[in-house]
């Protein structure tokens, strides 16, 4: 048997050149993410730089609140650690979490109250001398804003005289008949006019913007005459024919007509809240509004009005 030949092995010991191998280019790796920090921070410090002290007091009370709030979208009291949930000076108020009880509570109350308030006018209507020929031009409903009570117009028996806010007998006497009853809720009310679809181009001066306007607040100051409390009425407005009851028909007398809303309680706050200085004219340096002026006289309405 040969003698087995010996086995030999050579070892090489690496170079330690700055130019190349896998060791000797691990620096690029750590200069690149350098350079990608620091050009995020000046990123972040030019955002700082060009912030409102508003803005940068909401990122900074952002960064202080904990990771598992902010990620729920605020500080809930479900997610809060104190055992007082809503914490603060008021431990009853949640911010996020609406509390449904009082206000439905609320909203309950105030539907029955204006349900309650239809069943009387309908009972009234049924029975009064005064309502009863008319019964046909009354038109009773609740709608998401509130008891709505509709006085139409027909071809026979308009509530103005022709092409003008001069209020007619037998709509003078409904009016102040309404009066003593609307006061019976605490609600607010308001009052639009409506006219038809018919255009009047004598006199482009005053249309039927003008005319419903004018119409709405005649029946305004009827109201009041019948012993309505004046500062029952919110707002008073003029839609022309752009709402037709009839909408097949734009020039049915049934458009011309005096819509009075008694508002439930939720459409009144926000009637309020978008038309006072609570909507943001302080937030932005707007003067107080001035006190609204009184009604002036009955204005002299042109007879070539829509």
């Amino acid at each position: 048997m040969s003698e087995a030949k010996p086995r030999i092995i050579i070892k090489r010991a690496h170079g330690g050149g700055h130019g190349g191998g896998h060791a000797g280019g691990g620096w690029k790796i750590a200069y690149a993410d350098f350079m990608t920090a620091m050009m995020a921070f000046f990123l972040v410090m030019w955002l700082l730089s060009i912030s409102s002290p508003k803005q940068r007091e909401g990122i900074a009370e952002h960064f202080r609140m904990p990771l598992r709030v902010a990620l729920a979208g605020g500080d809930k009291s479900s997610l809060s650690t104190s055992m007082i949930p809503g914490g603060g000076a008021d431990v009853t108020h949640v911010e996020g979490e609406v509390r449904h009880t009082e206000a439905d509570s609320e909203d309950a109350a105030d539907a029955s109250r204006l349900a309650e308030m239809k069943k009387k006018l309908d009972e009234l209507i049924e029975k009064s001398p005064v309502f009863q020929q008319f019964r046909s031009q009354i038109l009773i409903d609740i709608t998401t804003e509130g008891l709505r009570l509709q006085i139409v117009d027909s071809e026979n028996r308009p509530m103005f005289e022709l092409a003008s806010a001069r209020v007619v007998p037998h709509m003078r006497a409904i009016l102040r008949e309404l009066a003593p009853v609307l006061n019976g809720l605490p609600n607010k009310l308001t009052l639009s006019g409506h006219t038809d679809a018919i255009v009047y181009t004598n006199d482009r001066a005053y249309g039927n913007w003008e005319l419903s306007a004018d119409r709405a607040n005649a029946s305004r100051r009827e109201l009041v005459t019948g012993g309505m409390t004046e500062d029952k009425v919110l707002r008073v407005i003029g839609l022309a024919d752009s709402m037709h009851l009839d909408r097949a028909d734009p020039r049915n007398p049934i458009n011309r007509r005096i819509s009075i809303i008694l508002l439930n309680h939720r459409t009144q706050e926000r009637i309020e809240r978008e038309n006072s200085n609570d909507a943001g004219a302080t937030r932005i340096g707007l003067p107080s509004p001035a006190a609204p002026a009184h009604d002036a006289a009955a204005p002299t309405t042109p007879p070539t009005a829509g």
